[in-house]
């Protein structure tokens, strides 16, 4: 009999996930055309193949879907994982110098910006109108700026950032060059392949806040 209610919980816990999984393509479709304020939760339900009232029940609002949505796109999955935990960051660590940890974080800069990128200019879009928006674009901002703040501090580490910065200059120049705008405009708007991309950040970065001697 264990046996058998394990099976089942585990199938029910599956169907939960992909019906989640559904509603959250549905709302990244849709926010982006034709837009958050435009986009009614029905409407969500009906492309997702789902009732409004189970939309409800795994999200509860129009804001927590969006909010959700915000973070399983930079995640890249549905993991409850932090992104401070995931296996990248430990990558970046283990890396002996500067502007290796920089190369690396611009191929996961650059991976997340081709899987959020529309999203994430809806939501930039949408913050202008709409309060909810706008409460989880403050969010997102305040996150990357709570990360590039931890991810200056590991680059400290190596002893090559300029000792004419202070940490909080250096977390902002990190904070300005991974936004996605900068992706959209060079990658979307101007034809960068992904490694043009990729090289224009670390050339960038590593010039405005590693020592010279690099």
């Amino acid at each position: 009999m264990s046996g058998g209610r394990t099976y089942t919980s585990t199938r029910r816990q599956e169907q939960a996930r992909q019906t989640r999984r559904a509603i959250l393509d549905a709302a990244a479709r849709l926010f982006v055309d034709p837009g958050y304020a435009a986009t009614r939760l029905t409407t969500v339900a009906a492309e997702a193949g789902v009732a409004v009232q189970t939309l409800y029940a795994v999200f509860g609002s129009k804001r927590q879907l969006l909010s959700e949505l915000v973070d399983v796109t930079i995640a890249g999955d549905d993991t409850p994982v932090a992104l401070p935990d995931r296996a990248f960051v430990a990558e970046i660590r283990a890396l002996p110098g500067a502007r290796d940890r920089l190369a690396r974080f611009a191929r996961h800069l650059t991976e997340t910006h081709e899987r959020q990128a529309q999203v994430m200019l809806a939501l930039a879009g949408a913050a202008t109108a709409d309060a909810d928006a706008a409460a989880v674009w403050r969010k997102n901002l305040e996150d990357r700026q709570r990360g590039m703040t931890m991810f200056a501090a590991d680059l400290a580490t190596t002893g090559e950032l300029r000792d004419d910065l202070t940490p909080e200059r250096i977390a902002d120049v990190l904070w300005l060059a991974q936004d996605v705008r900068n992706y959209d405009r060079l990658v979307r708007e101007r034809g960068w392949t992904s490694e043009q991309f990729r090289q224009w950040y670390v050339d960038t970065v590593a010039g405005a806040i590693l020592t010279a001697t690099r």
